[in-house]
C-alpha cells in the first residue's frame, strides 16, 4: 500500500500537526500520575527530531483515555507533558483531543479547528487509524498530508506478513470474546498454513466439538462458524485446560484456590482460564517449526499468575523462534513486556484493534484519509 511521506517537503519556518497515539499507562507516584511505560512517546522521538531539524515547529495530538467529550481532569495530557520533556522532545502536546466530543463525531468544524495555523499533517497514530475521528479524517483534506514512519513500518509489515510470509505460516489468535477475533480467524485460515486458537475465545470452538466447557466464556451464535473453521484441518485449539470452580477470586494478586487441571471436558460449575501442559505441548512445537509467526491475543488469564503459565510459553516460544515474528494486541505486548521479551520478537504492532482490521480488511479509514487526500 503506498501512503504519501513527508521526506521532501519544504519544513524551514513551517508548523506540522503530527496525531499520535500516545494513549499509555499512567500510574500515581509521590501523589501525581507519571507515565508508566514510555514506549509509545520514545517510538515517536525519532519523527520529532527529523522535523525539528529540518527546521518545523512541531504540534503533536492524541487521545488519552475515555472522557466522553468532557474535561475529565484525571485525562489530562499532562503526565505526557511531562515525561516528552524528560525525554527532551521539541514538541508542543495539545491537550486531549477526546476532551472535545466533536473529535469521535467526527466533526468537520473540530478537525479544521485542529490545523488553523498549521502548514502540514502528519499521521503517526497507527493505533487509532482504525477510527473515523476528526483528528484522523478531517487534517488531510485541508492540508498536505502523510504517514508517518512508524505507521508506514506498520503498515507494511503487517500486510507483508499475509502476502509474502515465510511458510509454514502459524498464526495465534487469543483473547476473551470469538465475537471479536473470528473475522480475523477466517481470513488466516485462508493465508496461514496453520491457526493456533486459545484464550477465551476458544470455549466456543471446544464447544462446537462438543466437549464440555462448564461455565467458561462461549457464545452460541457462533457455534456453526466455529465448527466449519474446525473442519478445515487448520484450526487447532485447546486439548486440556486449567480453571477454578465458579465464583472464585481472580486478580492481580491470585487467589487462596489452587487452580485445577482439566482434561478435554471442563465440569459443570468449573470455568477455564488457561490452556492446560498438553495444550502447551503441542502449541510450543507448531510455532518452533513456524517460518513466520503472528500472534495477537493471550492463551488465558494472565493477569492471575495462576494461569500466567500458557501465555508466558507461548510468548518464550515465539521469542525463541527464528521465525519472522508479529506480535500485536494490547495484552500480547503487555504479557512480552512482563517477560522481558520483548526485544527478541521481529516485530511489536503499536495497534491492537487497528492491527486486526487492517489484516481483515486490508485497509483503514485513517489510510484511506491519507491516500484521497487532495493535496497528495
Amino acid at each position: 500500500m503506498r501512503l504519501p511521506r513527508h521526506e521532501r517537503w519544504e519544513l524551514a519556518g513551517r508548523r506540522v500537526l503530527v496525531r499520535v497515539d500516545f494513549n499509555v499507562p499512567v500510574s500515581e507516584a509521590n501523589g501525581r500520575l507519571e507515565v508508566a511505560d514510555d514506549f509509545r512517546l520514545r517510538a515517536a522521538l525519532p519523527l520529532f527530531e527529523d522535523l525539528s531539524r529540518r527546521g518545523a515547529s512541531v504540534v503533536a495530538a492524541t487521545h488519552f483515555g475515555r472522557p466522553r467529550g468532557a474535561h475529565v481532569p484525571e485525562f489530562s495530557v499532562e503526565p505526557i507533558r511531562r515525561r516528552l520533556d524528560e525525554l527532551g522532545a521539541r514538541v508542543q502536546l495539545r491537550e486531549n483531543l477526546r476532551f472535545d466530543a466533536g473529535e469521535e463525531a467526527n466533526d468537520p468544524a473540530f478537525g479544521a479547528s485542529l490545523v488553523e495555523g498549521v502548514d502540514f499533517y502528519i499521521n503517526e497514530a497507527f493505533g487509532a487509524s482504525h477510527r473515523a475521528h476528526a483528528s484522523i479524517m478531517v487534517p488531510p483534506t485541508l492540508v498536505p498530508s502523510a504517514g508517518g514512519p512508524n505507521l508506514i513500518h506498520e503498515v507494511d509489515t503487517l500486510l507483508g506478513v499475509l502476502s509474502q510470509p515465510r511458510r509454514p505460516f502459524v498464526a495465534i489468535v487469543g483473547g476473551a470474546k470469538v465475537a471479536d477475533k473470528l473475522g480475523i480467524v477466517k481470513v488466516l485460515v485462508e493465508r496461514a498454513d496453520l491457526v493456533i486458537v486459545g484464550g477465551g475465545m476458544a470455549y466456543t470452538f471446544e464447544a462446537a466439538q462438543g466437549r464440555g466447557i462448564g461455565s467458561s466464556l462461549y457464545n452460541a451464535e457462533y457455534l456453526a462458524e466455529c465448527a466449519a473453521l474446525l473442519e478445515t484441518g487448520k484450526v487447532l485449539i485447546p486439548s486440556d485446560t486449567r480453571g477454578l470452580p465458579d465464583g472464585a477470586a481472580l486478580g492481580p494478586g491470585g487467589g487462596p484456590l489452587e487452580p485445577i487441571d482439566f482434561g478435554a471436558n471442563i465440569p459443570e460449575a468449573h470455568e477455564g482460564f488457561d490452556i492446560g501442559e498438553r495444550s502447551v505441548a503441542v502449541f510450543t512445537q507448531a510455532i518452533a517449526g513456524a517460518g513466520t509467526i503472528l500472534w495477537n491475543g493471550p492463551m488465558g488469564y494472565f493477569e492471575d499468575p495462576r494461569f500466567l503459565a500458557g501465555t508466558a510459553a507461548v510468548a518464550r516460544a515465539v521469542a525463541e523462534s527464528p521465525a519472522m515474528s508479529v506480535v500485536g494486541g494490547g495484552d500480547s505486548v503487555a504479557a512480552l513486556r512482563r517477560l522481558g521479551l520483548q526485544a527478541q520478537v521481529s516485530f511489536v504492532s503499536t495497534g491492537g484493534g487497528a492491527s486486526l482490521e487492517l489484516l481483515e480488511f486490508g485497509d483503514l479509514p485513517g489510510l484511506r484519509a491519507l491516500r484521497e487526500s487532495p493535496f497528495t
